[in-house]
């Protein structure tokens, strides 16, 4: 499939030996000059085979492959010299005297590694070595977990269950923690001739693998000084007076207070003309973003789509996660953060419709280690960051700073949130679709900087928020396919409570 050669010398050896492959027809094994160690060339991938090479994808896309597989080569052989070179660039110089810790800080930056954790334990004929980063170093993607099974890189179902729950409770629940993961065990107790590409395995006792694993990084994660992400206090002060009232029968008053205005007697007759279909300004159509197919076959209810001014009357914040607000026939449930979401993903593509989003400059560049696949990324799709005014400029070796960052992106980490772009391109690789990449990137970003389940609002944030409700054309759905509101009809309310059928 390949011009190949392999040429090789051991170290008692007075000269190397070399043996070329074209295509199947194999040369002899001759005497050459060459180094201690072996290098391995590959030259013409399928140039004999068109059929094949048409499925190639580009020198960016194979190269971050490659680059893929030298990295899981590097974390499990850590005796050997490695280099990796591309178009006459030197990519990478791995030495044999390197620890794993060590490999980790040249192929996923310095950051990481110095924060890892580091914990062995032998136990019932497995060996169990693991280098853990701290929660908050959880990404985006599951593509920072590296298992390794006698040197084998694999993928197992179950060894990654028993990560995420060695971290639940330690990370937010989409996020995936960064694990370094060795195992060693008896070749008889598992098979890995499950899959062509040989890095699923299957266990002769997958449990008892599970159990080992969990126990050993949680453990360990126990034991550690961790910081864990939580959601942020209120921002009211916390008095005596709290203390005071908590409990008490003013309390209880103003909520019942509260309550009794909410569910009061039914809008006056010019609280329903506001209602109409026709009085609303409703904003041109924008593009909608991909959702999955799970929730495009969802039924949508007219209730949701309904273009009632929802502003400006009686709502209520329940468990700081939802809005109640009496409608026409009954009374409707948003869901904060999922309402805002598809606000701000809506206003992000009718500012992309007629330009880059709008920017501001940060006070002070905001610096961050990549890997070469997340500078290869950057390079290929600078205009993605330029279309979402996110200005980065190189600022050393495997290091970017981000000057400018989205006005409608406030409220989200821009460190954070350029890191999980920069994954997201690395997983769909550069070839992919242009289009679909912004509208993912841009459910993300309006993920990220949405109001959060949990938050407090004050009056005025709620009622601004059902107010931008009014200026954008689908509401009914957030990007990812949820509902934000539901509607339940006095008429159901009746049922309830055997109001009818007498």
């Amino acid at each position: 499939m390949a011009k190949v050669t392999i040429t090789s010398r051991t170290t008692e050896a007075i000269e190397a030996h070399t043996i070329e492959n074209n295509c199947g027809d194999k040369s002899e094994v001759r005497p050459c000059s060459g180094d201690v160690g072996t290098t391995i060339e590959v030259r013409d991938i399928f140039y004999k085979l068109p059929a094949r090479q048409k499925f190639l994808k580009t020198p960016k896309t194979e190269m971050t492959h490659i680059t893929e597989h030298f990295t899981r080569i590097a974390l499990s052989h850590p005796d050997l010299d490695l280099t990796l070179r591309h178009n006459g660039r030197e990519v990478h110089r791995l030495l044999s005297g390197q620890g794993v810790k060590d490999r980790i800080q040249v192929l996923f930056g310095q950051s990481l590694a110095e924060d890892l954790l580091e914990t062995s334990r032998d136990e019932r004929g497995m060996r169990i070595r693991a280098l853990l980063a701290k929660p908050v170093a959880a990404r985006a993607s599951s593509k920072y977990q590296y298992l390794f099974l006698n040197r084998r890189f694999i993928r197992d179902r179950f060894v990654l269950h028993a990560v995420k729950e060695a971290y639940r409770g330690l990370t937010e629940p989409n996020k995936y923690p960064v694990v370094f993961l060795f195992m060693q065990m008896p070749p008889g107790d598992y098979d890995v001739n499950v899959h062509p590409t040989k890095t699923e395995v299957r266990f002769d006792n997958a449990n008892l693998i599970h159990s080992q694993v969990l126990a050993v990084l949680r453990d360990k994660l126990l034991a550690s000084n961790l910081d864990v992400p939580g959601t942020a206090p209120s921002a009211e002060p916390f008095s005596a007076e709290h203390l005071s009232t908590f409990g008490s029968g003013q309390r209880k008053e103003r909520i019942q207070q509260a309550m009794s205005d909410f569910f009061s007697k039914p809008a006056s007759a010019q609280h329903q003309r506001n209602f109409s279909f026709s009085s609303t300004k409703r904003g041109e159509p924008l593009p909608q973003g991909p959702q999955s197919s799970a929730a495009m076959a969802l039924p949508d209810s007219s209730a949701f789509e309904q273009s009632e001014s929802w502003h400006s009357k009686q709502f209520l914040q329940v468990h700081n996660s939802y809005i109640l607000l009496q409608s026409e026939d009954g009374f409707v449930v948003v869901d904060q953060h999922a309402l805002h979401e598809r606000i701000l993903y809506e206003q992000m593509c009718r500012r992309l419709r007629e330009g880059n989003l709008p920017s501001q400059r940060l006070l002070m560049p905001h610096s961050f280690e990549v890997t070469n696949a997340q500078l290869e990324a950057y390079e290929s799709q600078k205009d993605l960051f330029v279309k979402l005014g996110i200005e980065v400029e190189p600022f050393g070796p495997n290091t970017l700073a981000i000057q400018t960052f989205p006005a409608l992106l406030d409220k989200a980490d821009p460190v954070e949130f350029a890191k999980e772009t920069l994954d997201k391109l690395v997983e769909e690789g550069v070839d992919a679709d242009s289009e679909r990449l912004v509208h993912e990137v841009l459910d993300m970003a309006a993920c990220k900087a949405a109001i959060k389940a949990g938050q407090s609002l004050s009056e005025e944030e709620m009622n601004q928020l059902l107010k931008d409700k009014d200026i954008v054309q689908r509401t009914s759905r957030c990007p990812h396919g949820r509902p934000t509101t539901i509607s339940f009809s006095l008429n159901e309310l009746e049922k309830q409570f055997k109001r009818t059928g007498f």
